[in-house]
């Protein structure tokens, strides 16, 4: 579709998709940093229990899952906007070298908010997820007619994938693909990229099915704002605030 017939589309524009999936993943970082590795101490396990006990490290539980929940609906939505990347970039190289370079950048602040460590090799940030996807559909689409090649391009995908520990890791490479291959039928697309987000969410009520409905509203249109670089650069810094924020609550 061309960006005049989808200007006449009703719906979201890829700008306020963007804003979705980063807002939902501020909500989910809240829970995941200031409330799990701060208020509950999920890095102390004994001293978790004994937190979780009380009546309020009880709510502090309550509050956080409700917030989890809340945040799986944006990586479903960050894995979409990566397809639609890789289907309409004029430089592949160039998308996937910055990719990899926010991979880089954002690993010490992902370890320092999420482990509390300088570096944890034990589980790398969602940007070396995107950055192996989006290789999985550089050679899929090049093998394509080879299902060999194509099986073998999935399979190093979700190897190395495992291999790094990277955030959600294979089930990631799947949704992405499972996003690509139903590219051109819009409902089938929803349904199986909707039961697969399900199904990576499924400890949060398969919420991750629900960011289907704002993707399912995107009406192919960019947005009247340059945000392309929106969720690169707020990654690492909203990891840092949030980690900040969580040994000022916690000192």
């Amino acid at each position: 579709m061309t960006e005049s017939a989808a200007s006449h589309r009703k719906g979201i524009s890829g700008n306020t998709l963007k804003m979705i999936a980063v807002i939902t993943m501020l909500i989910d970082h809240i829970g995941a940093v200031v409330i799990e590795n701060g208020i509950l101490k999920y890095q102390n396990p004994l001293l978790m229990q004994t937190i979780l006990a009380t009546p309020a490290g009880a709510r502090w539980s309550s509050i956080d899952f409700v917030l989890r929940t809340i945040g799986r609906i944006a990586f479903p939505i960050f894995c979409y906007l990566l397809v639609e990347g890789f289907l309409h970039t004029r430089d592949i190289k160039k998308y996937g070298i910055r990719l990899f370079a926010f991979a880089l950048i954002s690993e010490i602040p992902f370890d320092l908010a999420v482990f509390n460590s300088w570096f944890h090799p034990g589980y790398q940030n969602v940007f070396f997820t995107l950055f192996i996807g989006l290789w999985v559909l550089v050679w899929y689409q090049k093998a394509m007619g080879d299902p060999l090649r194509q099986f073998l391009a999935i399979g190093v995908g979700c190897g190395v994938s495992i291999l790094l520990k990277s955030d959600y890791n294979i089930y990631g490479i799947v949704l992405i693909l499972t996003i690509y291959v139903f590219r051109n039928n819009k409902k089938l697309q929803t349904v199986f990229s909707g039961i697969t987000a399900a199904l990576i969410s499924v400890s949060c009520l398969g919420a991750g099915a629900l960011a289907l409905l704002p993707i399912h509203m995107y009406n192919g249109k960019k947005g009247e704002r340059n945000l392309k670089y929106l969720f690169y650069w707020f990654y690492p810094f909203h990891l840092i605030l949030l980690y900040i924020l969580r040994l000022m609550i916690t000192a």
